[in-house]
């Protein structure tokens, strides 16, 4: 598996870090944790206030003890040298079932710290697991939380959920709104600049897929092909397209006017509506692909017929790829762009 250093990641993210923090405290005596570049206002009493879907939240100013829910949240405070006291574990891509992805492993123990108390949220949110950690501050930027969720973790700490959609958050945003419920939004702007950055490197070697049209199927069902299920533009993973090089197509974008959730379904006999897409993403394997192109009505989108199909194991960290997070970014860019630069070569 190609990836970037993690070392050298860490270090040119922390120099940057320092960069930004330097000039912001010579440039406004009120920067900081609460500045608007990072997603929160300051409080009279000098903790942040963060808005978001349920309304605001009041994170204190001083924050020691960091835990985090929901898919990947924990990577902000990992990236930025903070451990969280508990997190979720891993239910997708977990090759070695030890409840972590690679890339956070491997942070922890360049950190030098044991695994944090690790929440099982198969059947939804561990809030006796989260309470048991004693938390100042809760972080969920990019999760799918209830109204109830929430109220339930706000009784255990101040707690930072989603901006806007349920799994909506764009992976900036994630990392900002995140960054700035702990404490450090400058740092978390940091950390953003040196990811577009990597991104931005990766992406120039795939001359390829500048401009192609993507969708992202959700897990799709080889016994029931009558409907097609996908990711709306509101979904990261969708969005992430723009990001590589990839376009949106224009028919996955004029039927996410229709919803503004992050996934939906139309019937398979209106996959004629998707013959701009010429690269397709979704989560399988080979047979997968073979269901599809054997399909009537699937077969004859121009991505299915020409191969063009990313098809991303759910059993190892490939399978995640799609779906940025800090750590996971320059880990396994690489290999996610190789896949999609096969798809889009394919019948060439």
């Amino acid at each position: 598996m190609t990836r970037f250093s993690r070392r050298a990641f860490a270090g040119s993210a922390a120099a940057a870090a320092l960069a930004a923090a330097l000039a912001a405290c010579s440039s406004s005596e009120g920067s900081g944790a609460g500045s608007s570049d990072g997603g929160g206002a300051a409080d009279s009493d000098g903790g942040t206030t963060v808005e978001h879907a349920f309304g605001s939240t009041t994170v204190p100013a001083e924050v020691e003890v960091v835990t985090t829910v929901a898919w990947a949240n924990h990577e902000v405070p990992i990236a930025l040298g903070v451990v969280p006291a508990g997190m979720a574990a891993a239910n997708f891509g977990d090759d070695d079932a030890d409840g972590l992805l690679p890339w956070v492993k491997e942070a922890l123990d360049e950190l030098g710290a044991e695994t944090p108390v690790l929440f099982d949220e198969s059947d939804g949110i561990d809030f006796e697991g989260v309470a048991d950690t004693a938390p100042d501050v809760i972080l969920a930027a990019y999760s799918g939380l209830t109204q109830e969720d929430y109220d339930t973790l706000s009784e255990i700490a101040p707690t930072v959920p989603f901006p806007e959609i349920a799994w909506g958050t764009p992976w900036r945003e994630m990392i900002t709104v995140n960054a700035t419920g702990m404490g450090r939004a400058e740092e978390g702007a940091a950390l953003v600049t040196e990811l577009e950055g990597r991104i931005e490197e990766a992406v120039a070697g795939h001359p390829a897929l500048a401009g192609k049209n993507a969708m992202f199927l959700t897990h799709v069902d080889t016994t029931d092909l009558s409907q097609v299920s996908f990711y709306t533009a509101h979904d990261t993973r969708t969005m992430f397209f723009e990001d590589l090089g990839l376009a949106i197509a224009p028919s996955v974008v004029a039927a996410s006017e229709e919803t503004p959730e992050f996934s939906t379904t139309v019937s398979a006999e209106q996959a004629d509506a998707f013959d701009d897409v010429e690269i397709i993403v979704t989560y399988g394997d080979a047979a997968l692909v073979e269901a599809l192109q054997a399909d009537p009505l699937l077969s004859q989108m121009p991505a299915v017929q020409n191969n063009a199909v990313v098809s991303l194991p759910s059993d190892s960290p490939l399978g995640t790829a799609a779906n940025p997070t800090p750590l996971a970014i320059p880990y396994i860019l690489e290999d996610y762009l190789t896949e999609l630069e096969a798809a889009a070569t394919a019948g060439a």
